[in-house]
């Protein structure tokens, strides 16, 4: 009885969520894993309801495409997900991005250790070999799935960290003294605020130089693409702020037409206690000048200004940039989990799926 309820057990399918086409039952279905999946992997962290994930998933997104994979046991129950994300064909850089195919998903906690996963990798690797794709990049927070990636063969090649900082431990002191320094007549710089949003005319203008701070960012071992700010995502982004409610903001420090430095951040109404910071840079020519320091400081004032209810400050950084997690620790910035980024090729990934048996009929709908 119990070898038969284990075989049972093991009888697992695949399906594809297409968000377009699916069944009210289906998003139904969806929404719920999704909801208890993410309490698995960010426990304590708010999250947001159903019909802003469901928005989200099918939103158009202009330069990436995503396929969405379940599996599923012999009662149709999802257990396990990956999700796929590719550029979209015919766009921007297409062919700097097409031997990449970036994955994530997980398996349920209660349904680890069956197969499910590999079954899932399966599907990655059906479509690598499909579409000539030669890398496949997975982010990992939790020790679990750290030791998966590991398993499966795929290398670490970035170290990041979530830094997280409180508002009310801001010295305010330290603040002004690092806006007036970053402002000191000798530089020279003209300042430059947007509140809510960038005007898409001066964005445009932007692409370039913050691309170039960004692609200057340093990404230890990892085979990417080049790193560019694209106008469309700009317009998918403030549409999806326009219906949610929330600000984008950008202070810049300009040396005639040049950006000299740069920090940008958002705020959003599903996270209203809390700033996410983004891009902090400063051009080679002008680093060591106090400047990182002052557009961060800038950004803090405005930010308090504007949402006073806002608490805490989240920001991504990896863990090779020294000068900036100096400045963040004196801001009182603290680690709240870190991040690796894994990668694996086809070779790597056929030689882990060889020595496992598969775990389903493999079904397919």
């Amino acid at each position: 009885m119990l070898e038969t309820r284990a075989a049972d057990a093991r009888q697992f399918s695949i399906s594809v969520f297409d968000p377009q086409r699916a069944s009210a039952e289906e998003w139904a279905q969806a929404l719920a894993y999704w909801r208890l999946r993410s309490e698995e992997d960010y426990p304590g962290e708010p999250q947001p309801d159903d019909a802003h994930t469901a928005q989200n998933v099918r939103q158009y997104t202009p330069l990436h495409v995503v396929s969405r994979i379940f599996a599923r046991d012999a009662h149709g129950n999802l257990l396990g997900n990956i999700n796929l994300g590719l550029r979209r064909e015919a766009t921007s850089d297409y062919e700097a991005h097409a031997p990449f195919v970036n994955a994530w998903g997980g398996v349920r906690q209660f349904s680890r250790r069956q197969g499910i996963a590999s079954l899932l990798l399966r599907e990655l690797l059906a479509l690598m070999d499909t579409q000539g794709k030669t890398t496949a990049t997975f982010n990992a927070h939790l020790p679990e799935s750290h030791a998966f990636l590991a398993a499966i063969g795929a290398s670490e090649k970035h170290r990041s960290m979530e830094n997280r900082m409180a508002f009310a431990g801001l010295d305010d002191g330290a603040l002004a003294r690092w806006r007036a320094e970053a402002l000191a007549p000798a530089h020279g710089l003209r300042l430059e605020i947007h509140a809510g949003r960038v005007p898409f005319e001066r964005l445009a203008t932007l692409m370039a130089p913050l691309s170039a701070l960004l692609e200057d960012a340093p990404t230890t071992g990892l085979s990417r693409p080049p790193m560019r700010y694209e106008l469309e995502d700009f317009r998918a982004w403030y549409a999806e702020i326009d219906r949610r409610g929330g600000e984008h903001f950008l202070v810049l420090l300009l040396d005639g037409g040049e950006v000299a430095a740069v920090c940008d951040a958002s705020w959003n109404q599903l996270y209203p206690d809390r700033m996410f910071q983004r891009l902090t840079g400063v051009a080679r020519n002008w680093r060591g000048k106090g400047l990182a320091k002052g557009v961060k400081a800038l950004m803090l004032q405005l930010v308090r200004e504007r949402h006073p209810e806002v608490v805490m400050a989240v920001t991504q950084n990896a863990e090779v940039n020294a000068p900036m997690l100096a400045i963040n620790r004196q801001l009182g910035f603290v680690p709240h989990r870190h991040d690796g980024a894994y990668q694996i090729g086809t070779e790597s990934l056929r030689a882990f799926l060889s020595a496992r048996s598969p775990a389903s009929r493999e079904a397919r709908t």
